[in-house]
């Protein structure tokens, strides 16, 4: 571990382990200060969360802080801020994070009440955001307008998940029963301290933030704390004559005191005043960092004098898709047509590939991954796998040679996520990995013997050039 930061002389901030330069304050708690800093290599902004590790562990939270970790790791979205690393010094634990420009969410509530719709707006993001983390086991338990973020777009980004919890952290009896979280958002079954359900806790802290969003006060509030709690037991609120009555039934679901009657993620996502103007964000993960579809469609779209070109070669364009090399085989060629190639191997990387030089052109596979030879066009190996995908209802996102097939359907652990890579040989042979990269190893299994391998094997090279080609080699 390196030294502590010093400040330097020209009166810039200290550098962190030679990466990062911190900035302004942006707030502090009891163990952790955030500030404003910028990547030295990269000029980009983040937020630093730096922690006092003694006083870390003289309260005995290194568990708490590892599982905060873990449950950054565990959920990357769109509409929550995302951890980008990790560090430490013999005295400090610093969060890389992302840097949200637009401040929180209260600041708006904090001027008056929103519009209908950009109130909708923001619960629907909230709602996608909670939805996704109870399905990897995730449960906020601090949800409120102080911890919902605005990025410069003005799109919502969920914040501290310090005192999240996750399933090992329930009791015998299937329940949590650490209280926890703010006065006026936690749910009534908290207070009876009986333990509770953190997905049903989560939704009635969603529903008084909605509450809040369109009133522009709190539904349960007194100066008296106490007081207070017994209108949160009660589920005593009226909902001012403004709101419309498809949100009074909504709100009268949210805040439901009977946790097992209370609405459930799936139920809102079908209300009728949710519904209104709603969009799934889609998404994908790469190298640890949330990149939006949505947002990169006009980024990739190829340019109208490569469109032609892209068609010849048997290669798809779509909104997120950059083209692929197909059966144009010669080099220059793809250099003048701005196509990329894909990565070269040699006759030791193919070989090493798989053990006693047994390259007999079946599939060669190791846990959660495969590789075979192919003579086909590139082209054809990504339409063979656009069909499969098809299958299995899979999102198919490509990039150069790099095809990745995108589950729907949410687990603990996210939606199964396969990738498929192709390799140079020679310049009529190439190698397909195929990878699982997110998603249940038994969903993975049962969909690679089912369909994937099936599916892929009459692409696969005979067994006879193979030999010829490794005898060359030698």
């Amino acid at each position: 571990m390196a030294a502590e930061p010093q400040v330097k002389k020209d009166g810039h901030g200290p550098i962190i382990l030679g990466r990062y330069e911190l900035g302004n304050l942006l707030g502090h708690g009891t163990f952790a200060k955030v500030y404003h800093a910028r990547n030295v290599k990269t000029e980009e902004f983040v937020a630093i969360k730096a922690i006092d590790k003694e006083r870390v562990v003289k309260s005995g939270l290194v568990a708490h802080i590892k599982r905060e970790i873990a449950i950054l790791r565990r959920v990357r979205h769109p509409y929550i801020v995302q951890l980008f690393e990790v560090m430490a010094t013999k005295t400090k634990i610093y969060f890389v994070m992302e840097y949200v420009r637009g401040g929180e969410l209260f600041g708006k509530v904090a001027k008056g009440r929103l519009k209908e719709d950009s109130a909708r707006r923001y619960f629907q993001q909230l709602i996608s955001a909670v939805g996704f983390c109870h399905a990897r086991g995730v449960y906020h338990r601090d949800l409120k307008p102080e911890n919902l973020l605005l990025d410069d777009k003005g799109d919502l980004k969920v914040s501290d998940f310090g005192l999240s919890a996750v399933p090992d952290q329930l009791q015998k009896d299937g329940l949590f029963h650490t209280f926890c979280g703010t006065p006026a958002y936690v749910a009534p079954e908290l207070l009876s301290r009986k333990g509770y359900d953190g997905a049903k806790a989560d939704i009635w802290s969603c529903g008084v933030i909605l509450f809040v969003l369109m009133a522009g006060y709190l539904p349960f509030h007194d100066q008296n704390v106490m007081a207070m709690y017994r209108k949160i037991y009660k589920g005593e609120f009226r909902c001012p004559r403004w709101f419309s009555s498809d949100l009074t039934k909504l709100l009268t679901r949210l805040l439901d005191t009977n946790p097992h009657s209370r609405i459930t993620i799936p139920e809102i996502m079908e209300n009728r005043w949710f519904k209104k103007g709603f969009r799934h964000v889609r998404f994908y993960v790469e190298n640890d960092e949330v990149h939006s579809l949505d947002n990169i469609e006009d980024e990739h779209r190829p340019s109208p004098d490569l469109q032609d070109d892209a068609s010849d070669s048997g290669c798809e364009s779509d909104s997120s898709v950059a083209s692929c090399p197909g059966s144009i085989s010669s080099y220059h060629e793809r250099r003048k047509l701005s196509l990329p190639r894909p990565a070269s191997l040699n006759a030791f990387d193919i070989i090493s590939f798989s053990s006693g030089f047994d390259l007999s052109g079946l599939f060669e596979e190791s846990g959660e991954q495969a590789r075979f030879l192919s003579s086909e066009p590139i082209p054809n190996i990504v339409s063979k796998l656009e069909e499969i995908a098809k299958i299995g209802s899979f999102t198919v996102r490509k990039k150069d040679c790099k095809v990745s097939l995108e589950g729907s359907r949410d687990g603990e652990k996210g939606p199964l996520t396969i990738s498929a890579e192709i390799f140079e040989l020679t310049p009529s042979l190439v190698v397909v990995e195929i990878r699982k990269k997110a998603g249940d190893r038994r969903e993975y299994e049962e969909f690679y013997n089912k369909e994937l391998k099936p599916g892929l094997q009459q692409l696969v090279y005979g067994p006879s050039a193979v030999d010829n080609f490794i005898s060359d080699a030698r």
